[in-house]
C-alpha cells in the first residue's frame, strides 16, 4: 500500500536527508575519503589487472602486481621531485643574499614613497615575527597532527584497493541482490558507464598534467627562469584542483622570480605564461583529452568543488568532479532522478518553451478559420 505524500512533505524529508548525509560525509571524512580513492584507483586498475588474469596470472598476484607497478610509479615520481628540491635547497645561501637585497631595495622604496623610516618598518616586521612565533607552537603541532593523520590514511589506500580488486564480484553480487527488480542488463549498463567514466577522467587527466607540464616549462624555459622544469610540472599536478589549481601553482615561479631576477617583468612574464596555459587547458585541451565523457556543466561544477572544498578540503575538491560525474550516471539510470542528472549534465543552446500540443493545433485551426 503507497502512502501519498505532499510536496512540501516531501521536500521537507529531501531536505532533512540531504542534511543527514552531508554530516555523515563530514564527521566520517577520515574513512570516507581514502575508500573513495581507493574506488577510483581501483577501477582505473581494472584493465590491467583483468588483462593479467586472462594470462592465467592469479587474481591475488595480479592484483599486487599492480599496486605495486603504482607504488613504484609513485616512488619514482616523489624521487624526481626531491632531487629537485634537494638542488633548490644548495641554492638557499644565494637566494638569502637575494632576498636581502630585494627586502632592502622594498625598505628604501617604502621610506622614500611613503615616508615611513627604515626602524618603525623593522619594529613592525620584529612585531608581526613575534606574534607569529607566538603561534607557531600550536601551527607546528596541528601541522605534525594533521599530517600524520593524512600519512596513516594514505598508507591505508593500497590495502582498500587490493579488497576491492579482489572482491569485485562479490560487491557486483550485492548489488544485483539490492536491486533485484531490476535487470541484470541495466546494472550491468550502469557498471560499464561509471568505469568508462572514472577511467576516461582519470587516465585523460594524467594525459592534461603531461601537456601541460610540458607547455609550462617551455614557457618558463624561454623567460630564463631557474628549476624551469620542477616548477613547470609541480604547477600541472595542481590540476587535480580544478580551475584554480593551475593559477595557485604559479605563485611560487613569479616569486622566485621576481626574488632572482633583476626585472619584475619577468615574474610578470611568468604569471602571462601559467594563464596563457590556463585558457589552453580549461578551453581546448581538457575538453579535447577527456572528452565529453564528464558531461558536467561550469555551473554545477563550481558549485560541487565548493561544497566538496568544505566537506572534505582539499581532498573533495580533487573528488568532486568524478564523483559528480558517478552520480549523474546513476541519476541518468533511475527514471525518477533523470531530471537530476538532466541538471547536471551540459546546458543546451536555448530554445523557446514548448507549447502544449492541444493549444498548438487549436491555434492552427483558428488562423485556418479566420483565413
Amino acid at each position: 500500500m503507497e502512502i501519498k505524500i505532499g510536496f512540501t512533505a516531501k521536500l521537507a524529508l529531501t531536505l532533512v536527508s540531504v542534511l543527514i548525509i552531508v554530516y555523515i560525509l563530514f564527521v566520517l571524512q577520515d574513512i570516507l575519503v581514502p575508500l573513495t580513492f581507493s574506488v577510483l584507483f581501483a577501477i582505473l586498475l581494472l584493465p590491467l589487472c583483468r588483462r593479467l588474469e586472462r594470462w592465467r596470472v592469479p587474481r591475488v598476484w595480479a592484483i599486487t602486481i599492480c599496486i605495486i607497478l603504482v607504488i613504484a610509479l609513485l616512488t619514482g615520481l616523489i624521487y624526481l621531485a626531491s632531487a629537485q628540491i634537494a638542488s633548490l635547497t644548495n641554492e638557499l645561501p644565494n637566494l638569502n643574499t637575494k632576498i636581502t637585497r630585494w627586502t632592502s631595495k622594498l625598505q628604501s622604496f617604502v621610506s622614500n614613497n611613503f615616508h615611513v623610516s627604515r626602524a618603525k618598518q623593522a619594529n613592525e616586521v620584529q612585531k608581526y615575527v613575534t606574534d607569529a612565533l607566538k603561534n607557531s607552537a600550536s601551527t607546528i603541532s596541528d601541522i605534525f597532527a594533521t599530517t600524520t593523520n593524512t600519512l596513516a590514511n594514505v598508507a591505508l589506500i593500497p590495502i582498500f584497493i587490493f579488497f576491492f580488486l579482489l572482491y569485485r564480484d562479490f560487491f557486483r553480487s550485492f548489488f544485483y541482490q539490492l536491486f533485484s527488480d531490476q535487470s541484470k542488463d541495466l546494472l550491468d549498463g550502469v557498471f560499464k558507464k561509471v568505469y568508462d567514466v572514472v577511467q576516461s577522467y582519470m587516465l585523460g587527466l594524467v594525459l592534461v598534467i603531461g601537456v601541460v607540464g610540458v607547455l609550462n616549462t617551455i614557457g618558463l624555459v624561454a623567460l630564463g627562469v631557474d628549476y624551469a622544469v620542477f616548477f613547470g610540472f609541480f604547477a600541472a599536478f595542481l590540476i587535480l584542483i580544478p580551475y584554480i589549481g593551475l593559477l595557485i601553482g604559479s605563485v611560487l615561479p613569479a616569486l622566485m622570480t621576481l626574488i632572482t631576477h633583476e626585472s619584475p617583468w619577468t615574474a610578470v612574464g611568468v604569471l602571462g605564461v601559467f594563464a596563457f596555459v590556463q585558457i589552453l587547458e580549461g578551453n581546448f585541451i581538457t575538453p579535447n583529452i577527456v572528452g565529453s565523457k564528464i558531461s558536467i556543466n561550469p555551473l554545477a561544477a563550481m558549485i560541487v568543488l565548493i561544497l566538496g572544498g568544505q566537506i572534505w578540503g582539499i581532498s573533495g575538491l580533487i573528488l568532486s568532479l568524478p564523483l559528480t560525474a558517478i552520480l549523474k550516471v546513476i541519476f541518468d539510470a533511475v527514471e525518477p532522478l533523470k531530471p537530476f542528472g538532466f541538471l547536471l549534465g551540459e546546458a543546451e543552446s536555448p530554445q523557446p518553451p514548448v507549447l502544449n500540443v492541444k493549444s498548438v493545433v487549436s491555434g492552427r485551426a483558428t488562423k485556418k478559420v479566420l483565413r
